[in-house]
């Protein structure tokens, strides 16, 4: 099969592992994550993941709870940690090779991130997940992913979410909510989109690295992005 991407860089939320739940995670939503992790791992993709770590804290939130929002931001790193390590255990079990790098060094449970060391793994075949996010607090998971796409030579982000792309507006509070099959950059800037935030945006547009914001929860839709298909929106 002729693959269109052949090294792509997945960033998933937390929520996306909590399932139906509103914090936690749901090993079933994880195993169907890892599924479509597995199905592009078997054509030969290259994948680097990041996901934040949302479904067990927020670090934005911190401050209302009285927090520092440095620290509340390192404990939401460390939080991406323990979703990264529940990733590795279930694709592993499907027989796929991989590595868990850490931003923040915890060397008893994962390789710290080191650039060449992260491109070797993937050269070898083995998926790696990205954890603990850029390792400085102030910084999303979005722009996290960014700069690991772009340190590895991504193909392309792939953003999965829970819609089939970017809308003018909420579609689950407006019906008549537009969904845009591709956008710029600079749209995306200028209409406040939230397709990533700002800071990851702008690296994308500055390194022409595009994005693919789709739903990730659709079986198949990983393995028909790489192989070519048009899914979700196009941001270039």
């Amino acid at each position: 099969m002729e693959l269109k991407y052949k090294r792509v860089l997945l960033k998933l939320s937390g929520e996306m592992l909590a399932g139906g739940s509103e914090f936690g995670l749901e090993f079933q939503a994880v195993r169907n994550l890892a599924a479509e992790i597995k199905d592009i791992y078997d054509l030969g993709v290259q994948v680097g993941v990041v996901i934040g770590g949302g479904n067990i804290y927020r670090g934005l939130n911190a401050g209302a709870q009285g927090i520092d929002r440095v620290t509340g931001d390192h404990m939401g790193m460390l939080a991406t940690a323990i979703n990264a390590l529940a990733v590795q255990d279930v694709l592993e079990s499907f027989g796929v090779a991989t590595r868990v790098l850490s931003a923040i060094e915890m060397r008893s449970v994962c390789e710290p991130y080191i650039r060449r060391r992260a491109a070797r793994h993937l050269e070898k075949g083995r998926v790696v997940i990205f954890s603990c996010g850029t390792g400085s607090p102030f910084f999303t998971t979005d722009t996290a992913a960014s700069l690991r796409a772009m340190e590895i030579g991504a193909d392309v982000l792939l953003k999965g979410t829970k819609v089939d792309g970017v809308y003018d507006s909420d579609p689950a509070k407006n019906a008549t909510a537009k969904k845009f099959d591709s956008l710029t950059f600079i749209e995306v800037l200028q209409k406040g989109l939230k397709v990533m935030d700002s800071t990851a945006i702008s690296m994308c547009m500055d390194h022409k690295l595009p994005i693919v914001v789709f739903d990730i929860a659709k079986r198949g839709n990983l393995k028909d992005i790489v192989s070519g298909a048009v899914v979700g929106t196009f941001v270039s």
